[in-house]
């Protein structure tokens, strides 16, 4: 069995805190972010860390119930997109960094550096059953490196591939098999190039995934169905006893 965590606070190991961001990962220029950073209770501080930068970016105080502390942006551009990293201290010693967090930037104007929205597309349909698979196709016709698919209120990262050329096309084929309820929702695919690749192009048009159990319905209507059949049975076994009965008259 795996040591607890305060089994492991008591061998003097600090286990690695998580790290997140609010409302996503993916954040429009100029919009504000929230990352936070949880560990076990009762931490002295917490302190977050960007890939590329020597010193701490920022250090705060828990907040309750003292296990965990944010670090706002109020305004995110380029040079906030990046990965991140985050510890906790406690006693004299500061834990091992969290996984990395990577922030990143997402133009809002045409005009910017990647001008080209991508286009998203599903097949075989919006609408699907679980266990079935689904492509979502994000496409762009200027040159891009990486394609990357966000789920709207998603907790996980954003995926991401290479793109590759079809017939003068730059396209990536996101595949989700098989469904499940869980992938319902609302998607967008960002474009990048592998010289910045925490910048994102502006999003494509939202696209709805509905994942719809038609094992209910289908059971409702055959036993609507089964039901008129039985009435009918019934019906007719009636009519047929009751021609029976008037025969039987008629002789006597």
């Amino acid at each position: 069995m795996a040591p607890t965590l305060p089994a492991l606070l008591c061998l003097g190991i600090h286990p690695k805190p998580n790290i997140w961001a609010e409302p996503g990962s993916v954040v429009p220029w100029g919009s504000p972010v929230t990352i936070w950073c949880q560990g076990p209770p009762n931490a002295k501080s917490f302190s977050l860390n960007k890939e590329g930068t020597s010193a701490p970016w920022n250090t705060q105080p828990p907040v309750e119930p003292w296990d965990k502390a944010n670090f706002s942006i109020l305004n995110v551009t380029e040079q906030e997109a990046g990965r991140y990293h985050c510890s906790h201290f406690i006693g004299v010693n500061w834990s091992e960094p969290s996984e990395p967090l990577e922030l990143l930037v997402a133009e809002q104007k045409p005009a910017g550096r990647l001008r080209d929205r991508p286009c998203l597309s599903v097949w075989p349909g919006p609408s699907v059953g679980p266990g079935e698979t689904v492509t979502l196709l994000c496409q762009s016709g200027n040159r891009t490196d990486t394609f990357l698919l966000s789920k709207e209120g998603a907790a996980h990262r954003p995926l991401r591939l290479r793109s590759r050329d079809q017939d003068g096309w730059y396209q990536a084929e996101f595949s989700l098999s098989p469904v499940t309820a869980a992938h319902g929702g609302t998607y967008r695919c960002y474009r990048s190039l592998s010289t910045d690749p925490y910048l994102l192009s502006q999003p494509s048009e939202p696209l709805a995934l509905a994942v719809s159990d038609y094992t209910v319905p289908n059971l409702i209507r055959m036993g609507l169905a089964a039901s008129v059949l039985l009435l009918l049975g019934i019906l007719l076994c009636q009519a047929w006893h009751d021609r029976g009965g008037a025969r039987d008259v008629a002789r006597s």
